[in-house]
C-alpha cells in the first residue's frame, strides 16, 4: 500500500511547489490571462453589437431599396400615362386641325364654286339678253306685210341662235 500513498515529503514538497507556481502564475500571469480573456470577451461582443447593427442597416437599406424600386416603378407608369395623354392630345389636335383645313377647304371650293355659277349665270344671262337684242332688231329692220312671214322668221331666227347658243 506504500505504493499508493505518496510519501509525506513527497505531498509536502509537492504542495510547496504547487503554491509557488500558484503565487508566480497569481502574480504575473493571472492578470495578463484574464485581461486577454475579457479582451477577447469584449472583442466578441462587438463582433456581435457589428454584426446585429449591420444586419438592421441591411434591412434597412433593403426597405429603402424596395421604397425606391416601387417609386421608380411608380415614376415609370406615371411617365408613361402622361406620354399617353400627349400622344393622344396630339393625335386629336391633329385631327381637330385636318377637320378644320378640310372644313376650310370645303368652305373656299363651295364658295369658287358659287362665285363661278354666279359668273356663269351673268354670263348666260347676258348672252341671251344680247340674243334677245339681236332678234329684236332683226325683226324691226325687217318690216314685213305679213304676219306670216314674220313669224316665221322670228322663228328661223330663234331656231338659228339655240344651235348657236347649243354650242
Amino acid at each position: 500500500m506504500e505504493l499508493l500513498l505518496p510519501a509525506l515529503g513527497y505531498f509536502v514538497w509537492t504542495l510547496v511547489a504547487f503554491l509557488i507556481v500558484f503565487f508566480i502564475l497569481k502574480k504575473f500571469a493571472w492578470k495578463p490571462i484574464l485581461s486577454a480573456l475579457s479582451e477577447r470577451e469584449k472583442n466578441i461582443a462587438d463582433s456581435i453589437a457589428t454584426a446585429e447593427r449591420v444586419k438592421v442597416e441591411m434591412a434597412q437599406m433593403k426597405s429603402e431599396n424596395e421604397a425606391l424600386m416601387q417609386q421608380a416603378r411608380e415614376e415609370r407608369s406615371q411617365m408613361m400615362r402622361e406620354a399617353k395623354e400627349i400622344r393622344d392630345r396630339m393625335i386629336n389636335e391633329a385631327k381637330d386641325q385636318a377637320k378644320l383645313e378640310a372644313g376650310k377647304i370645303l368652305t373656299d371650293a363651295q364658295a369658287s364654286i358659287e362665285q363661278q355659277k354666279n359668273a356663269a349665270l351673268t354670263d348666260m344671262k347676258n348672252s341671251i339678253g344680247n340674243m334677245v337684242i339681236e332678234v329684236t332688231e332683226k325683226v324691226i329692220r325687217r318690216e314685213l306685210a305679213n304676219k306670216t312671214e314674220q313669224e316665221s322668221y322670228i322663228r328661223t331666227l330663234a331656231n338659228e341662235l339655240g344651235t348657236t347658243a347649243r354650242n
